[in-house]
Formats: structure tokens, sequence, C-alpha cells
């Protein structure tokens, strides 16, 4: 492909340190190609550079839906603001008279905010113009993202590189799960993501509004529902609808996830009379798998469903209907004797088979409503209709299964940002990798995949941190070309996406700052920042392996700062590969300085701890680096030191976090 040749070259100026700002600023020249995120289809280097004055305006043409006025119009603010040129052209509106346009975007339809629509687009940049093309909107809002991308500075002010793109998605369902059943999000969380996901050419938002913690979504014909499990924090009708017309604005399709039979407290704490066994339920407020079930054998259950179904139909347009299904261990059902009973009448020999006939029940009333049904892999049973979707998330061979057997599925296996997995995990997994074992009829059934972001151990405060960047690295991968898959290269350009991500609002950098200020119980958190860069959460689930987390417990601990990834545990292991690579004094240099940091911030840690007793449970950590980083430089004076204690204390995890540059470190003790 054309891309493959400009993109290694691009690759080779990067790693020669010549972009401006590696850290995120603003890319000259061909540098700025090799800053995209996700890596466009095919991509070809153009002559010349198109330079950005105070004159520049955007014409739309062609027929677009009217989505594409607005869109274009942020894309001005957000190039305006970057910029800080004060461009003249306050809004893009339809029927403007511009016969200079900076940037002409044609469109030669509406799109409509579905499953398969074209999401394609072709952007040039010459010297005297700007042009994107596409055949909807979405396309075209697509290469708006690609635009701001390319974005580029030198000593005569801001530019577009000549360029030729063409552009169109590997997947047509990239998509982000939101849990605000355990954790409620509010309004501007929501939005703030949704404006996030179109950044990185998302367009799936599955909303997950009912858990054992809390049901989240107003029902106006049982309003008991949201009214006693809830506490208060759900979403109104009105706050619906206004969701997914702000997803939709940004080509971005809202479907919602109403889970049953099992994880359905909350459903049982106004309406007792749909469990399996008598109540009363309260609102559960520690995390795992509960035992609390609807009951499928009582007719009120069906009647209730298909009430809330047909109110949440109204609200969502988007023909998928998530219905749950996962994680039901049929303890409940195994100690109802009507349950029983009605399971004998009726030759149902298990659970699976229960759950099934309750499936095929709701199948109906969303077949009724226009929807199809998907559910968690626990849904695939012999029986069920192949005009579902399976949604894959306890290994990829139920995906396998799945298509082999005419269903539509997703893949969020391997996709579960809330283990605070490392990006380049997530990276690697591919929902069709070349070895599959599926045949091309096959391969069309798997639609793409979805992050999920579960909400036990995030709140508003930390969640955007537990969703970005990761995601990005995971959006990249349901868009771009298979073969696009160096992942030191990803991180370099996950390091960029994560500073533009932050003009959408979005807190994951800077809520991190203040969250430290707290916990240090002042300005001064050099410390706990300098600790803070290299542990990283326990994975997982193993944060609450103790059961201490609660809905209310604190989340504004270390293991709250600390984030996948950490920045300097990744960079000193890239150091160190280097040094041992190559022997160059430089490196040396670049990985003792390092250790002789950690060394030194130890006694500073200890001061911090003095003024905040909440930091003092990580002060054996601290203790534990100090001593793990002064065993590095005995290594590096070439002195012979007894390690196994210290490797070993340092690799216990503390305050629920764990260090990252132990085993960097015995690399550096190696003869």
């Amino acid at each position: 492909m054309k891309l493959r040749t400009i993109w290694n070259v691009c690759m080779g100026v990067a790693m020669l340190g010549a972009i401006q700002g590696s850290e995120g600023g603003v890319a000259g020249g061909e540098e700025a190609f090799s800053r995209l995120m996700p890596v466009p289809q095919e991509l070809v280097a153009g002559e010349g550079r198109y330079r950005i004055d105070k004159t520049f305006t955007v014409k739309v043409s062609g027929n677009p839906d009217e989505r594409i006025y607005a869109a274009a119009s942020r894309f001005l603010r957000r190039l305006d603001q970057r910029t800080g040129l004060f461009l003249p052209q306050d809004y893009v509106e339809q029927g403007e008279a511009l016969e200079a346009a900076g940037l002409e975007i044609v469109v030669s339809r509406p799109g409509s905010v579905t499953l398969g629509e074209d999401e394609s687009y072709r952007l040039t940049v010459a010297e005297d113009k700007v042009r994107l093309e596409a055949e909807t909107d979405l396309g075209t809002m697509h290469g708006l993202e690609t635009l701001l991308q390319l974005l580029s500075a030198d000593g005569n002010g801001y530019y577009f590189p000549g360029a030729s793109v063409t552009d169109y998605p590997r997947f047509p369902w990239r998509g982000l799960m939101i849990d605000s059943a355990r954790h409620f999000m509010p309004m501007d969380m929501i939005k703030r993501n949704l404006d996030g996901m179109a950044a990185v050419k998302m367009n799936v938002m599955h909303w997950h509004l009912t858990e054992d913690q809390g049901f989240r979504a107003e029902i106006k014909s049982y309003p008991r529902l949201h009214e006693l499990g809830s506490d208060g924090m759900f979403y109104t009708q009105e706050q619906m609808r206004e969701i997914v017309a702000y997803a939709a604005d940004r080509g971005i399709r809202v479907y919602p996830e109403f889970d049953v039979p099992g994880h359905a407290t909350a459903w049982l704490v106004g309406h007792p009379e749909l469990a399996s066994l008598p109540g009363p339920y309260e609102i559960e407020r520690g995390w795992g798998i509960f035992d609390p079930t609807l009951d499928p054998t009582n007719e009120k259950v069906y009647e209730v469903l298909e009430a809330v179904f047909t109110e949440m139909a109204a609200i969502f347009p988007d023909e998928y209907f998530h219905i749950g299904g996962d994680e039901n261990e049929g303890h409940h059902w195994d100690k109802a004797e009507h349950i029983q009973a009605f399971m004998k009448e009726r030759g149902i020999a298990d659970n699976h088979q229960l759950q099934s006939f309750f499936n095929k029940r709701l199948l109906v009333i969303l077949e009724k409503l226009g929807k199809k049904m998907v559910g968690w892999d626990e849904i695939l049973q012999p029986g069920m209709p192949t005009d579902i979707m399976i949604h894959s998330w306890r290994g990829r061979e139920s995906m396998v299964a799945a298509a082999k057997d005419g269903y539509a599925s997703i893949l969020s296996n391997g996709y579960y940002i809330d283990l605070m997995q490392p990006a380049s995990e997530h990276y690697r997994v591919d929902p069709l990798p070349a070895d599959i074992d599926l045949s091309e009829d096959e391969r069309a059934r798997v639609f793409g995949g979805e992050a999920t972001m579960w909400s036990e151990h995030v709140t508003v405060e930390t969640v955007d941190s537990r969703i970005w960047p990761r995601t990005a690295a995971i959006a990249e991968r349901l868009w771009s070309d298979a073969s696009v898959r160096d992942v030191e290269d990803m991180y370099r350009r996950l390091d960029t996406i994560a500073l533009q991500l932050e003009e959408h609002g979005l807190t994951h950098l800077k809520n991190r700052e203040m969250m430290m200020r707290r916990l240090a119980n002042g300005y001064d958190t050099e410390p706990l920042r300098v600790l803070a860069d290299v542990v990283e959460p326990l994975k997982i689930y193993r944060r609450n392996a103790d059961l201490s987390y609660r809905s209310f417990s604190p989340y504004t601990l270390l293991p709250d700062v600390a984030v996948a990834d950490a920045k300097d545990a990744r960079r000193f292991r890239s150091q160190v590969t280097a040094y041992l690579e190559t022997g160059h004094a430089s490196d040396k240099q670049a990985v003792q300085g390092m250790l002789e940091r950690w060394v030194a911030n130890h006694d500073g840690f200890v001061r911090l701890a003095d003024r905040s007793p909440a930091l003092r449970e990580a002060l054996p950590l601290s203790e534990a680096l100090r001593d793990l980083a002064a065993l590095g430089l005995a290594s590096l004076r070439g002195e012979l030191v007894e390690a196994k204690a210290v490797l070993a204390r340092a690799r216990e995890p503390v305050a629920k976090v764990e260090l990252q540059v132990v085993d960097a470190v015995e690399r550096l003790l190696a003869p």
C-alpha cells in the first residue's frame, strides 16, 4: 500500500528525534504524518504546504446532513484555539458565499448513524487549498480529525503539510462501553468522552444503565425502578435523548444495556415481586457477582421488561439493544421451589436452558419493537436464532464459535480497560488475526469490538484517566490496517494524542495533578509524582481481592493517581534496553540519572508523609524503590551485591500498587 512507504519514512524521521515537542507539541513537515492516530489506510506526501493565516475559512458544498455545519464550526474553533489566529468565521453556515475558502468540504449525501454506513473520506492538501470529500458527512467528520492532527508549525507560522489521504475503517463497530450503573457518571462526563471518541474515529457508545448497584434510567411506567433503585442518581428520559442527539451529531451510535436476568438487585428494590426469591432487597454496595435474579417463570417480569424496553426503544433509535445476560450463577433459581417445578414441568434440564427460555421471551419483545438483541456470550445457547449479536467477553473462542454458527459478533475480550493493563496488551488484540480459523463469510460476521469501562474502581474524578489515552490504541486497532502493529511507534503517537484529547475537556491528565495536590496536602507534590510515575494499580481485579472496597469507598489514594503505562517506568525500561544493547556512555548516564533520582526521592517522600497521613501506607514502597535504585547504581559501578532480598521486597504490592521497574533493574544485574 502507498501508506507503507510514506509511513516508514515518517517513522524514520520521528526516531531521529526531529519532531518538535516530542511530548505532544505541533510537528513539522512529514513529521506530522508520523503522529496520526489512527493511522490512515493510504497516505501520500504531497508537494508544498498550505499556510494558515487570519483569512482561513471553511465552505461546505454538496448534499450533507445539517450536522456537518456544527462539526465544521467545532473544527474552526479548535483550529483557532490551537493557533491563536482570531479566525474571522464564527460559524460555518449553509449557503455561505465564500469565494476563496481555505477548506472546502464536499459531501455527496446525508449519512445515517447506523451500522455499516459509509465512513470513508478523501483529504487533499495543496499549496492553495484543502479539499475534503466524502460520500457522507460522517466521513468528513473523520477527515476533519485527521486534518487537525496534521496541523504543523515552523518559523513562518502554522500550516498543513501537502498530502493525499484516502481513508476508511477496517471494522464498522468501534465502540466504548461506559458503565454508569456501579458508579454514576454525570452528563458532562458522557459528553466529553463522546468528543474523545470522535477524535479517534470511534462510532459506538454502549451505555450500561443497570446493575446491582444502581438502576440509572427514568422509567415512567414503573417509576419505583429508578426512584428506589438509584440513590437519586439517574438519567431522565430527556437527558438520555440529549446524549443520543449529542452523539449522533458526532457520528456516534448510542445503544443501551439493561442487564438481565442477573445483576438485577437494583431492579428488585422497588419491585421485589419480580425476584426469584422473596425480598426485601437493598441496593448492593459491594462489588462482585450477586445472587438476586429476575424470575423467568413470572409473567409480571415480562410485563415490566416490555414496558421498560418500549420506553427505551423510543429514546434510543439504534437498531441494537443489549440485554446483558452475563454471570447469572442461578443460585436463587436453584433455591426457588416454584422455579424448579416449572423447569420439571417444561422439561428444562438446567439453568442454561432456563436462561435460553428467558432470552427467547425477551427476543419476542425486542423484535416487536424493531430491535436486534445483543448479549454477552452466555446467551450463545442452542436454539437461539442467528439474528442476534454475540458480545464476546470471556474469550475469543465464543466469538469464533458464534461466527461459525452464523451469528454476528463483537469482541471485548482483550479490551477490558478497567483491568489496568498496558496499552500494548490491548493493541496486540485483533478481532481478526491472520491465523484465525474462519472463512471469508464467517469473518464478515465479526463486526469489530468495544473497549469496556466497568466502573467498580473509578469515579467521575478518575474515570477519564482509565479510558484515555489507552482507548486510542484500541481505536486504532479497529480502524487501521491490520499491518499497523508497531508497539513502540504506537506509544510514541499515544503520548501526542493524550495531549490533544485534553481540548475536549477530558481530565485524564489534569485531574491527576489535582488529586496529587490533595493527597500531598499541599502544592509540593514532587516526591509523590516521582513514586507515582513508576507504579501501576494492581491489575485484573486484584485491587479488591480483600473485598475492602465498596460504592462509597475513597478512590483518592495512590492507586487512583497511578495509571497504567506508568510514564517513567516505561521510559526507564527503554533506557535500560538501549544501554544493554549499546553500552554507550550517554545511555548509561540516562539510566544512572533515573536511579539517582529514585534514591534521593525517599527522604522527600518521608517528609511528605509526615504532613499527609494518607501517604504513610506507601512508605515501604518508597523505601523499596530507594533500595532497588541503589542496587542498580551499585551494578553500574561494577560492584557485586546481594540482590535477592531487595528484588523480592520490591516485587511485593504495597498500598494497592506495584513497582514497574523491578525487572529492568534486575536486567542490569545480569552478568
